[in-house]
């Protein structure tokens, strides 16, 4: 059984149809962190930390978050896929800032539900988080 297959997909934010693309698949063998090595031989990281103090994204080994930027003739292709224990859900986007906001809406979904270690102060829903939440943890804004 192999995590990573290659499928036709449609991007969810501009409904092309791209082909050959690296997908991930469930993955019921061993545990999450054979899985995040099997994945990580065909391009895809897992993403340990969300926001700009780098707190947990999932809750490792049994949900985790990874993405992959990759291309094709007509520009960058950005996926994330969700891990959680062997079902994997994967989504490609052509713009980054797609990527970014389904990345946080997995990131808000596991800090509000106290399934992985998020900021003390969230709102209500994904969509008012600041701007500081809504980022990878090596990218701060200047100061």
């Amino acid at each position: 059984m192999n995590a990573v297959t290659i499928k036709t997909v449609t991007t969810a934010d501009t409904g092309e149809t791209i082909h050959d693309v690296p997908v991930l698949v469930d993955y019921h063998m061993n545990d999450g962190y054979d899985w995040m090595d099997v994945i990580s031989e065909h391009g895809w990281a897992v993403i340990p930390s969300w926001g700009c103090d780098g707190w947990d994204l999932g809750q490792w080994p049994y949900v985790m978050v990874a993405a992959i930027r990759t291309a094709d003739e007509i520009g960058n292709l950005f996926g994330i896929a969700t891990y959680c224990e062997g079902d994997v859900t994967c989504t490609f986007f052509r713009k980054k800032t797609q990527l970014w906001d389904a990345i946080t809406e997995q990131a808000f979904f596991h800090w509000k539900n106290g399934q992985a270690q998020g900021p003390e102060d969230l709102p209500v829903a994904a969509a008012e988080l600041p701007s500081r939440y809504r980022m990878p943890s090596g990218i701060h804004e200047a100061a």
